[in-house]
């Protein structure tokens, strides 16, 4: 099924002739094309199609909403939306999206939209073979795979927004085990883009394979107050938990540790956070959000005073904000929420970025974390956290031993101010990106 901006404005007509106030309809088609190998053979592959649309009407100020996968289905959800704004209470904010000129970013690859099912097949076939070549201690590997995906997105509404565009994205991924007598420790690496050119199959199967190596010959460490070193893959995953505080709907429902905290210092003056849409080749990257608002460039925190907080149409004019383009939307099936596009970590003015290569020497003593379990089991609210850790204890600017069962706990506010040196080293893992960190006094048990 496709659906084209003039019939996307045909439907909008629709519903405004039978009462709507406002209407809008927004459309999503995929293509993937997808596989997963084992010893050097098809473990699964597909090639799938999904596409489908959604309605939404104002009607009263009430919010109507429906979907279908059928185009010729359109009167019927046109109806369906105007009898569902007929059953809930009104809501004066409602509103949809003006429409504004979209922004200009490269979010498509030929290369991507050209992948066959051969082709899908030899990169995860790259993927695997880089992982058991690294080290012979590699036993095992789990998953390894390759994803190629094109979009169309069609948004049109009664405000004026009428557009379409394509995308593509591409991503590999694998967890490796190594093995060393009864001992085995595990690696995991991803690397997805929207061009094919900046996906190396090979070095995700390399780095895997490397980051299960270095953890054999674990040994518990002393528990201790100590400096470490996150690594950019588990600063991805505080950064997750952190950026569920930057919504404005989490803030408006008071679920947010950041409510009422802009102008003030929240994190250490060495950190800026800013959430971009406007990345060539990222993820997150596109020229509209999910209720075709223009994607922006929105610094969050600057030199860890809270600037901002992200908005989709609704949650701004509830707070007197300007929409930040950060509509999203699970699927079509789904009402608009507040998501990021590319939320990432930089080092501020006031913070010289350290060259991952120096960052031990920068740490000296403590441990530079690997892996972290439970990230996500950090209290939103609060933003106290106790969690498992697994890495590499330091001495004297040199690796000294592997750590394993470590647990660090705090508070992730605490957490953040405490960061005392920012590596050069970012990274993104999906739509969010960090370099490793250097934070004091930390809370290590044993």
């Amino acid at each position: 099924m496709s659906l084209d901006p003039g019939m996307a404005a045909d439907i909008v007509s629709r519903a405004l002739r039978g009462g709507a106030d406002q209407a809008e309809v927004f459309f999503k088609s995929y293509r993937n094309v997808s596989a997963e190998i084992k010893d050097q053979a098809v473990e699964s592959l597909s090639t799938s199609f999904s596409s489908g649309y959604a309605v939404r009407v104002i009607r009263n100020n009430r919010l109507g909403f429906s979907f279908s996968t059928e185009i010729r289905d359109s009167g019927e959800v046109v109806m369906r939306a105007l009898e569902a704004a007929g059953s809930v209470d009104e809501d004066p904010l409602l509103t949809f999206a003006q429409a504004s000129p979209a922004s200009e970013v490269l979010v498509f690859d030929d290369a991507v939209r050209d992948v066959n099912e051969d082709d899908a097949i030899r990169m995860a076939m790259l993927v695997e073979k880089a992982a058991y070549e690294t080290d012979d201690r590699i036993k095992r590997v789990r998953k390894p795979a390759a994803s190629f995906t094109v979009s169309e997105t069609v948004i049109a509404n009664s405000c004026g927004v009428a557009a379409r565009y394509q995308a593509t994205s591409c991503s590999a991924q694998i967890t490796a085990v190594a093995e060393s007598g009864y001992e085995n420790q595990t690696g995991w690496d991803f690397m997805g883009s929207r061009f094919l050119k900046d996906v190396s199959f090979e070095q995700v199967g390399r780095t895997a394979a490397a980051a299960a190596v270095r953890l054999l010959g674990s040994r518990k460490m002393q528990g201790m107050k100590t400096d470490v070193i996150l690594d950019n893959a588990v600063a991805n995953d505080f950064l997750g938990v952190f950026a569920s505080s930057l919504s404005s709907d989490a803030v408006q429902k008071g679920k947010s540790l950041l409510a009422d905290r802009v102008g003030t210092a929240i994190i250490s003056a060495r950190l800026n956070i800013i959430d971009s849409g406007l990345l060539p080749g990222r993820l997150g990257s596109k020229p509209l959000d999910d209720e075709g608002s223009a994607t922006q460039t929105t610094p969050l925190v600057h030199e860890g005073v809270l600037r901002s907080y992200l908005f989709n149409t609704y949650t701004a004019r509830k707070g007197n904000a300007a929409s930040t383009g950060n509509a999203v939307r699970g699927s079509f099936t789904a009402l608009p929420g507040v998501g990021v596009t590319n939320l990432f970590i930089e080092p501020s003015g006031a913070a010289a970025s350290i060259p991952r290569d120096r960052l031990f020497g920068a740490l000296g003593k403590g441990l530079y974390i690997v892996d972290a379990m439970g990230v996500h089991t950090a209290n939103p609210i609060s933003g106290d956290f106790s969690i498992g850790v697994s890495g590499i204890w330091i001495e004297n600017g040199k690796a000294a031993y592997p750590v394993k069962e470590a647990v660090i706990s705090g508070n992730l506010l605490d957490f953040f101010n405490k960061v005392s040196g920012v590596s050069d080293d970012l990274r993104f893992y999906g739509a969010l990106g960090s370099p490793s960190l250097i934070i004091s006094d930390v809370d290590v048990s044993a």
